[in-house]
Protein backbone atom coordinates (compact mmCIF):
# COMPACT_ATOMS: atom_id res chain seq x y z
CA UNK A 1 0.00 0.00 0.00
CA UNK A 2 2.68 2.26 1.27
CA UNK A 3 4.61 2.33 -2.49
CA UNK A 4 0.96 2.49 -4.80
CA UNK A 5 0.68 5.49 -2.61
CA UNK A 6 3.98 7.01 -3.33
CA UNK A 7 3.49 5.92 -7.06
CA UNK A 8 0.53 8.21 -6.53
CA UNK A 9 2.33 11.29 -4.91
CA UNK A 10 5.17 11.33 -7.39
CA UNK A 11 3.03 12.93 -10.47
CA UNK A 12 1.53 15.40 -8.38
CA UNK A 13 4.99 16.18 -6.72
CA UNK A 14 6.33 16.61 -9.80
CA UNK A 15 3.24 18.91 -11.30
CA UNK A 16 3.95 21.12 -8.14
CA UNK A 17 7.55 21.33 -8.89
CA UNK A 18 7.46 22.45 -12.34
CA UNK A 19 4.49 24.76 -10.95
CA UNK A 20 6.74 26.32 -8.90
CA UNK A 21 10.14 26.23 -11.71
CA UNK A 22 7.91 27.88 -14.00
CA UNK A 23 6.83 30.60 -11.67
CA UNK A 24 10.11 31.41 -10.94
CA UNK A 25 11.27 31.25 -14.18
CA UNK A 26 8.89 33.82 -15.64
CA UNK A 27 9.43 35.91 -12.82
CA UNK A 28 13.03 35.80 -13.76
CA UNK A 29 12.54 36.08 -17.73
CA UNK A 30 10.18 39.09 -17.39
CA UNK A 31 12.26 42.19 -19.05
CA UNK A 32 12.10 39.65 -21.68
CA UNK A 33 8.64 40.06 -22.31
CA UNK A 34 7.64 43.66 -22.94
CA UNK A 35 9.88 43.76 -25.28
CA UNK A 36 9.38 40.44 -26.89
CA UNK A 37 5.21 42.25 -26.84
CA UNK A 38 6.77 45.09 -28.62
CA UNK A 39 8.28 43.55 -31.38
CA UNK A 40 5.37 40.94 -32.24
CA UNK A 41 2.78 43.81 -32.52
CA UNK A 42 5.42 46.37 -34.41
CA UNK A 43 7.00 44.61 -37.32
CA UNK A 44 4.50 42.66 -39.16
CA UNK A 45 7.25 39.99 -39.71
CA UNK A 46 6.67 38.77 -36.22
CA UNK A 47 3.50 38.46 -36.03
CA UNK A 48 2.75 35.15 -35.97
CA UNK A 49 5.08 34.69 -32.83
CA UNK A 50 2.08 35.75 -30.94
CA UNK A 51 0.31 32.66 -32.04
CA UNK A 52 2.89 29.94 -31.17
CA UNK A 53 2.72 29.64 -27.59
CA UNK A 54 -1.29 28.63 -28.11
CA UNK A 55 -0.50 26.38 -30.51
CA UNK A 56 2.53 24.35 -28.66
CA UNK A 57 0.20 24.42 -25.62
CA UNK A 58 -2.45 22.77 -27.82
CA UNK A 59 -0.35 20.77 -29.26
CA UNK A 60 0.51 19.33 -25.76
CA UNK A 61 -2.77 18.62 -24.69
CA UNK A 62 -2.95 16.79 -27.70
CA UNK A 63 0.05 14.38 -26.63
CA UNK A 64 -2.07 13.67 -23.01
CA UNK A 65 -2.94 10.74 -23.48
CA UNK A 66 0.38 9.36 -24.54
CA UNK A 67 2.09 10.61 -21.31
CA UNK A 68 1.98 8.46 -18.07
CA UNK A 69 3.30 10.97 -15.47
CA UNK A 70 4.45 7.56 -13.27
CA UNK A 71 7.25 7.31 -15.65
CA UNK A 72 8.19 11.23 -14.59
CA UNK A 73 11.89 10.91 -12.85
CA UNK A 74 14.90 13.07 -12.49
CA UNK A 75 17.26 13.85 -15.61
CA UNK A 76 20.46 15.56 -14.65
CA UNK A 77 20.53 16.61 -18.55
CA UNK A 78 17.24 18.79 -17.72
CA UNK A 79 19.31 20.80 -15.20
CA UNK A 80 23.05 20.84 -17.35
CA UNK A 81 20.15 22.67 -20.17
CA UNK A 82 18.43 25.04 -17.61
CA UNK A 83 21.90 25.89 -15.81
CA UNK A 84 23.60 26.98 -18.99
CA UNK A 85 20.27 29.11 -20.50
CA UNK A 86 20.36 30.80 -17.34
CA UNK A 87 24.29 31.95 -17.76
CA UNK A 88 23.34 32.79 -21.10
CA UNK A 89 20.34 34.84 -20.18
CA UNK A 90 22.95 36.63 -17.97
CA UNK A 91 25.00 37.55 -21.02
CA UNK A 92 21.80 38.33 -23.42
CA UNK A 93 20.90 40.43 -20.78
CA UNK A 94 23.64 41.86 -20.00
CA UNK A 95 25.17 42.70 -23.34
CA UNK A 96 21.60 43.71 -24.55
CA UNK A 97 21.06 41.16 -27.13
CA UNK A 98 17.83 40.32 -27.21
CA UNK A 99 18.19 37.28 -29.27
CA UNK A 100 20.05 35.52 -26.80
CA UNK A 101 17.88 36.07 -24.10
CA UNK A 102 14.65 34.83 -25.86
CA UNK A 103 16.36 31.87 -26.99
CA UNK A 104 17.86 31.40 -23.24
CA UNK A 105 14.09 31.64 -21.76
CA UNK A 106 13.07 28.92 -23.87
CA UNK A 107 15.55 26.91 -23.66
CA UNK A 108 15.13 26.99 -19.98
CA UNK A 109 11.48 26.24 -20.30
CA UNK A 110 12.98 22.96 -22.01
CA UNK A 111 15.67 22.20 -19.70
CA UNK A 112 13.03 22.79 -16.84
CA UNK A 113 10.15 19.90 -18.44
CA UNK A 114 13.62 17.61 -18.90
CA UNK A 115 14.79 17.81 -15.62
CA UNK A 116 11.18 17.04 -13.95
CA UNK A 117 9.88 14.51 -16.19
CA UNK A 118 13.13 12.79 -17.59
CA UNK A 119 13.60 11.50 -21.69
CA UNK A 120 10.57 9.45 -22.28
CA UNK A 121 8.53 12.28 -21.37
CA UNK A 122 9.95 14.64 -22.40
CA UNK A 123 10.26 12.87 -26.14
CA UNK A 124 6.89 12.86 -26.38
CA UNK A 125 6.79 16.76 -26.03
CA UNK A 126 9.55 17.34 -28.22
CA UNK A 127 8.07 19.55 -30.73
CA UNK A 128 5.85 21.43 -29.17
CA UNK A 129 8.39 22.25 -27.02
CA UNK A 130 11.13 23.01 -29.73
CA UNK A 131 8.18 24.77 -31.68
CA UNK A 132 8.35 27.61 -28.59
CA UNK A 133 11.68 28.95 -30.95
CA UNK A 134 9.36 29.88 -33.40
CA UNK A 135 8.09 32.92 -31.57
CA UNK A 136 11.38 34.74 -31.19
CA UNK A 137 12.29 36.99 -34.24
CA UNK A 138 14.37 36.52 -36.80
CA UNK A 139 17.67 39.11 -35.71
CA UNK A 140 17.04 42.35 -38.01
CA UNK A 141 20.85 42.05 -39.27
CA UNK A 142 20.04 38.30 -41.04
CA UNK A 143 16.13 39.50 -41.54
CA UNK A 144 17.53 42.16 -43.94
CA UNK A 145 20.55 40.17 -45.42
CA UNK A 146 17.63 37.88 -47.14
CA UNK A 147 15.50 40.13 -47.99
CA UNK A 148 18.00 42.39 -50.12
CA UNK A 149 18.52 39.02 -52.13
CA UNK A 150 14.53 37.92 -52.22
CA UNK A 151 13.86 41.91 -52.86
CA UNK A 152 15.68 41.38 -56.42
CA UNK A 153 14.75 38.19 -57.49
CA UNK A 154 10.92 38.87 -56.49
CA UNK A 155 11.41 41.86 -58.83
CA UNK A 156 13.53 40.07 -61.82
CA UNK A 157 11.00 38.15 -62.02
CA UNK A 158 7.50 40.07 -61.39
CA UNK A 159 9.29 42.22 -64.46
CA UNK A 160 9.73 39.15 -66.54
CA UNK A 161 6.06 38.14 -66.29
CA UNK A 162 4.65 41.71 -66.50
CA UNK A 163 6.62 41.81 -70.33
CA UNK A 164 5.05 38.69 -71.06
CA UNK A 165 1.65 40.31 -70.33
CA UNK A 166 2.85 43.07 -72.73
CA UNK A 167 3.14 45.52 -70.00
CA UNK A 168 6.07 47.84 -70.56
CA UNK A 169 8.66 47.63 -67.78
CA UNK A 170 11.77 48.61 -66.70
CA UNK A 171 13.67 46.87 -63.83
CA UNK A 172 16.29 49.23 -62.30
CA UNK A 173 17.54 47.04 -59.03
CA UNK A 174 14.15 46.41 -57.31
CA UNK A 175 12.44 49.22 -58.53
CA UNK A 176 9.91 48.68 -61.56
CA UNK A 177 9.51 51.74 -64.43
CA UNK A 178 6.69 51.80 -66.04
CA UNK A 179 5.40 54.70 -68.50
CA UNK A 180 3.21 56.96 -66.50
CA UNK A 181 5.05 55.42 -62.92
CA UNK A 182 7.56 53.92 -60.82
CA UNK A 183 7.06 50.98 -58.22
CA UNK A 184 9.39 50.34 -55.90
CA UNK A 185 9.57 46.05 -54.44
CA UNK A 186 9.58 47.29 -50.79
CA UNK A 187 10.95 44.80 -48.26
CA UNK A 188 7.37 43.60 -47.24
CA UNK A 189 7.38 42.64 -50.96
CA UNK A 190 9.83 40.60 -50.67
CA UNK A 191 8.11 37.62 -49.12
CA UNK A 192 10.85 38.00 -45.65
CA UNK A 193 7.27 38.56 -43.66
CA UNK A 194 5.59 35.55 -44.97
CA UNK A 195 8.64 33.00 -45.03
CA UNK A 196 9.11 32.23 -41.45
CA UNK A 197 5.31 31.68 -40.80
CA UNK A 198 5.29 29.36 -43.68
CA UNK A 199 7.99 27.18 -42.49
CA UNK A 200 6.65 27.73 -39.02
CA UNK A 201 3.15 26.33 -40.48
CA UNK A 202 5.60 23.43 -42.85
CA UNK A 203 6.92 22.50 -39.48
CA UNK A 204 3.71 22.45 -37.98
CA UNK A 205 1.54 20.26 -40.83
CA UNK A 206 4.71 18.26 -40.99
CA UNK A 207 4.12 17.17 -37.65
CA UNK A 208 0.61 16.80 -37.80
CA UNK A 209 0.95 14.35 -41.06
CA UNK A 210 1.54 11.13 -40.97
CA UNK A 211 4.25 9.01 -42.82
CA UNK A 212 7.65 8.94 -43.00
CA UNK A 213 10.30 11.69 -41.99
CA UNK A 214 10.89 12.55 -45.66
CA UNK A 215 7.37 12.75 -46.20
CA UNK A 216 7.00 15.26 -43.48
CA UNK A 217 9.85 17.83 -44.54
CA UNK A 218 8.57 18.40 -47.63
CA UNK A 219 5.77 20.56 -46.11
CA UNK A 220 8.88 22.47 -44.65
CA UNK A 221 10.96 22.50 -47.88
CA UNK A 222 7.72 23.65 -49.65
CA UNK A 223 7.18 26.57 -47.65
CA UNK A 224 10.02 28.67 -48.97
CA UNK A 225 9.29 28.36 -52.79
CA UNK A 226 5.30 29.21 -51.59
CA UNK A 227 6.41 31.94 -49.75
CA UNK A 228 8.44 33.19 -53.04
CA UNK A 229 5.69 32.83 -55.14
CA UNK A 230 2.57 34.26 -53.36
CA UNK A 231 4.66 37.60 -53.28
CA UNK A 232 5.35 37.50 -57.29
CA UNK A 233 1.80 37.08 -57.26
CA UNK A 234 1.52 40.28 -55.16
CA UNK A 235 4.25 42.36 -57.32
CA UNK A 236 3.02 41.24 -60.17
CA UNK A 237 -0.79 42.22 -59.55
CA UNK A 238 0.03 45.60 -57.74
CA UNK A 239 2.10 45.96 -61.28
CA UNK A 240 -0.91 45.69 -63.04
CA UNK A 241 -2.80 48.01 -61.34
CA UNK A 242 -0.28 50.82 -61.33
CA UNK A 243 0.49 50.46 -64.62
CA UNK A 244 -2.87 51.28 -65.56
CA UNK A 245 -4.10 53.61 -62.45
CA UNK A 246 -1.06 54.82 -61.40
CA UNK A 247 1.82 54.08 -58.45
CA UNK A 248 -1.09 55.32 -55.48
CA UNK A 249 -2.37 51.72 -55.97
CA UNK A 250 0.82 50.21 -54.12
CA UNK A 251 0.07 52.56 -51.27
CA UNK A 252 -2.24 52.69 -48.34
CA UNK A 253 -4.96 50.13 -47.65
CA UNK A 254 -5.15 48.48 -51.05
CA UNK A 255 -0.82 47.40 -50.41
CA UNK A 256 -1.75 46.29 -47.03
CA UNK A 257 -4.99 44.31 -47.89
CA UNK A 258 -3.04 43.38 -51.02
CA UNK A 259 -0.65 41.51 -48.22
CA UNK A 260 -3.18 39.97 -46.12
CA UNK A 261 -5.05 38.51 -48.95
CA UNK A 262 -2.22 37.40 -50.61
CA UNK A 263 -1.03 35.73 -46.97
CA UNK A 264 -4.48 33.96 -47.02
CA UNK A 265 -3.79 32.61 -50.32
CA UNK A 266 -0.30 31.35 -49.72
CA UNK A 267 -2.00 29.84 -46.60
CA UNK A 268 -4.83 28.25 -48.66
CA UNK A 269 -2.51 26.57 -50.68
CA UNK A 270 -0.54 24.96 -48.22
CA UNK A 271 -3.45 23.52 -46.21
CA UNK A 272 -4.47 22.45 -49.59
CA UNK A 273 -1.10 20.50 -50.55
CA UNK A 274 -1.40 18.96 -46.96
CA UNK A 275 -4.58 17.69 -47.34
CA UNK A 276 -3.70 16.29 -50.99
CA UNK A 277 -0.62 14.62 -49.33
CA UNK A 278 -2.36 13.18 -46.55
CA UNK A 279 -5.34 12.17 -48.73
CA UNK A 280 -2.99 10.53 -50.82
CA UNK A 281 -1.72 8.55 -47.71
CA UNK A 282 -4.82 7.25 -46.69
CA UNK A 283 -5.46 5.81 -50.35
CA UNK A 284 -2.61 4.11 -50.30
CA UNK A 285 -2.74 2.39 -46.45
CA UNK A 286 -6.17 1.41 -47.85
Amino acid sequence: MQLEEQRRLIPQKNVLNIAILFFILIALFWPVFPVLYHDWFKYNNNSHGILVPFISLYLIWRCRQSIDLKDAHISYAGLGILVVSLFLYVAGYGGRIDVLSRFAFVSAVIGIVLYNYGEKIFLSLAFPLLFLYFMIPVPVSIEAIVSFRLQLWVTQLSSAILSALSITVLQEGNILQFANCSLEVAEACSGIRSLTAYIMLGCLFGYMMRGSFIRRSMMVIIAVPLAFLVNILRVVGTGVLANYYGSHVARGFLHEFSGIAVFLVGFFLFFLIYRLIEEKDNSLIQ
